[in-house]
C-alpha cells in the first residue's frame, strides 16, 4: 500500500533553515508528480510546492517562492523540501502528497514551528 513518511520538522528561529524529507513506498515513485502541503492551526491545508516525476519542473506558492526548494531523489524514493529564511507564518504541519491512480495519499505530517 502507498505510504508516505515525513521527517525533519522542529523548532527553529526566524531566519533559520530546515530540510524536510518524505520517504515513499508502495508505488513507483519515479512515475508520479509529488507535492508538499502545509496546514497552520485554524487554517485550510495549502499547497506549498510541487515537482514533476523527473524533477525537471517545480512550482511554488507565492508565499514561499525564493525561500523554499523542492527536490527529489528517485533512487532513494524520497522527496525533500529545503526551507530557508523561515518566518513565523511558516509555522504549520507539513505533509507530502501523491495522487496515485486517482486517490489522494498523505503522510502523517511533520510539525514546523518558527519562533524566537
Amino acid at each position: 500500500q502507498v505510504q508516505l513518511v515525513e521527517s525533519g520538522g522542529g523548532l527553529v528561529q526566524p531566519g533559520g533553515s530546515l530540510r524536510l524529507s518524505c520517504a515513499a513506498s508502495g508505488f513507483t515513485f519515479s512515475n508520479y508528480y509529488m507535492r508538499w502541503y502545509r496546514q497552520a492551526p485554524g487554517k485550510a491545508r495549502e499547497l506549498v510546492a510541487g515537482i514533476t516525476n523527473f524533477g525537471d519542473t517545480t512550482n511554488y506558492a507565492d508565499s514561499v517562492r525564493g525561500r523554499f526548494t523542492i527536490s527529489r531523489d528517485n533512487a532513494k524514493k524520497t522527496l525533500y523540501l529545503q526551507m530557508n529564511s523561515l518566518k513565523p507564518e511558516d509555522t504549520a504541519v507539513y505533509y507530502c502528497h501523491v495522487n496515485y491512480i486517482g486517490n489522494n495519499y498523505w503522510g502523517q505530517g511533520t510539525q514546523v514551528t518558527v519562533s524566537s
